[in-house]
């Protein structure tokens, strides 16, 4: 009976339950997903303005509303309100005022400019990892960056599929003048230098989240195609193409109904190296300051300034860290992914 079960279950089914077994993978991904949903709250969890402050009876959200002047609720200082300052305030004074800050209560965007913070102020139980060069709280910044690094790398790696797949596809698929149209094009593209021409776009347009995607996207569509190539290319002599042909099913449809089922392997397994390399190229990208501006929230940003001041240790160990582990998290989904795909019985990974 369990046999029969077994044998009824998909192939995706089946590659589901051997990608579970490969436990550091497994729960890698569980992890990963479970922090790149929270980044999505970080601005309720890590940030300097209050989520509710309650003045002289009324009610206001400067986590909603933004900006509020600390004259509005009786604070003497030049600017927005510093939250922090006025909750204690207002508890030493026994005030009826109250407010609530988030879990952790410094932006990734305030500096030296707000009143007490500090350059390259060491880690401590005020800022768990330290300060940089301008004032701007490290753990706050990393955070965030997280999320940049993790949707940029998304993005841009759905771009490459789409792309890489309809001309990948078609190229395997049509074959002739319109494949080899598209090898010289892709010959010309490929040699492309891309640092080069990030550089020189930089120097013209400020760059941006979507100008680096779209940069990017110019040339990292190659490599899936190449791939969409040879599978389409093997999948279209197969039986089933010639009899969706027969049936009077178009090419658009055989392509994407009938092939493309069957040529998941390479998306699915090359997907988390991808993202491991929109993350790098981001990073390196950030570093060398051609990345996203200031005062963007960035890995390569803090490793810059931490290289600079090697003294302060917090300020390479940080970015570092963060790096590391996320990409290797994304290495052991990788490894277990190319695992589940694996059609041999028994796994390498115990």
């Amino acid at each position: 009976m369990a046999e029969q079960q077994q044998i009824s279950l998909s192939i995706l089914k089946k590659r589901w339950l051997k990608f579970k077994t490969l436990k550091r993978g497994y729960y890698s991904f569980i992890l990963l997903v479970i922090l790149y949903g929270l980044s999505w709250f970080l601005p309720l969890l890590i940030n300097n303005r209050a989520l509710v402050v309650s003045y002289e009876g009324e009610l206001s959200f400067p986590i909603v509303s933004g900006y509020h002047a600390g004259t509005e609720f009786g604070q003497d200082v030049p600017g927005e309100a510093i939250y922090r300052e006025l909750k204690q305030s207002w508890k030493q004074g026994g005030s009826d005022n109250w407010l609530i800050m988030p879990l952790y209560p410094y932006s990734p965007y305030e500096d030296i400019t707000v009143q007490g913070n500090k350059m390259y102020d060491p880690p401590s139980r005020t800022h768990w990892l330290g300060t940089d060069n301008t004032g701007r709280d490290v753990f706050s910044r990393l955070c965030y960056a997280f999320n940049i690094s993790i949707s940029f790398a998304l993005v841009l790696t759905t771009l490459n599929y789409i792309l890489g797949v309809l001309i990948g596809g078609s190229m395997g698929y049509l074959g002739g003048k319109f494949d080899l149209f598209f090898q010289r094009i892709i010959e010309i593209w490929s040699s492309l230098p891309m640092l080069f021409v990030i550089i020189i776009i930089s120097s013209i347009i400020r760059p941006s989240f979507f100008l680096l995607i779209f940069i990017y996207t110019i040339v990292n569509w190659i490599g899936m195609t190449y791939l969409m190539r040879a599978e389409f290319y093997r999948e279209k002599s197969k039986d089933y193409v010639a009899a969706a042909l027969s049936m009077g099913q178009t090419n658009f449809k055989v392509m994407f109904k009938h092939i493309l089922p069957n040529a998941l392997v390479p998306i699915i397994t090359y997907f988390p190296f991808s993202i491991i390399g929109g993350i790098s190229a981001l990073v390196g990208l950030d570093y060398l300051g051609f990345g996203m501006p200031p005062p963007t929230p960035s890995w390569g940003q803090l490793l810059e300034v931490g290289l600079q001041n090697i003294s302060k240790a917090w300020m390479v160990f940080a970015p570092v860290g963060a790096l590391f582990v996320t990409l290797l998290m994304v290495m052991f989904i990788a490894e277990a992914v190319r695992e589940a795909f694996d059609p041999k019985v028994y796994s390498r990974l115990r």
